[in-house]
């Protein structure tokens, strides 16, 4: 491409951009939905919260299905006074094997939840594989609806986990269809430390 094409390229480039922006004027919290089967729904989660926390914001956390597995994340943010994570005490339903089990420990999770979710104090509420609660029945699915809906206006929500429903989907206001190429895992390559936990 000669230069004098490249520069009306980015010209024409330059004013869609900025006519988008013009037009970006509703300010409020939103929800931001990270779903699929690809690798790095909950990094990019952590991505979010480090964003917010660089601007002094507050974030609250759920983790629902890791349990206490100790991440990277989970050690360098323990030490920032404005993230406050709670995590689901039942691990991988897989490992329990139990329904009646996952599900109380679910609702227990769903309760840390609901009280980020009720704090206009909270700027930043990240539901880390809520997407499983509901898959798998664990949580009612029009309660966890309605408290996502009846958040404080300018609270913003990130939810993660592979098989979103449609209604996940329906009331987000960004939606990111994580797809995998290739995992390592399959390839019999253990996870690593600083780059899957």
């Amino acid at each position: 491409m000669s230069q004098d094409n490249y520069k009306k390229t980015m010209q024409r480039k330059k004013a869609h951009i900025e006519k988008k922006i013009s037009e970006a004027n509703i300010d409020k919290g939103v929800i931001v939905l990270l779903t699929g089967n690809g690798k790095g729904k909950s990094t990019s989660a952590f991505g979010m919260i480090c964003r917010a926390l660089g601007y002094d914001m507050k974030v609250g956390m759920v983790k629902f299905l890791k349990g206490d597995q100790p991440s990277g994340e989970d050690h360098f943010l323990s030490q920032h006074k404005n993230i406050n994570i709670k995590h689901m005490r039942s691990g991988f339903t897989w490992d329990s094997q139990d329904k009646t089990h996952d599900i109380e420990k679910a609702k227990e999770a769903w309760e840390y939840a609901l009280n980020f979710l009720v704090d206009p104090n909270i700027n930043l509420v990240v539901l880390d594989e809520l997407t499983y609660m509901l898959s798998y029945e664990y949580l009612p699915e029009e309660e966890v609806l309605k408290a996502i809906s009846n958040r404080p206006a300018q609270q913003h929500i990130v939810i993660t986990g592979r098989n979103a429903k449609q209604s996940l989907i329906d009331i987000a206001d960004t939606v990111s269809d994580v797809k995998e190429i290739k995992h390592a895992f399959n390839q019999q390559i253990k996870a690593q430390k600083g780059v899957d936990y």
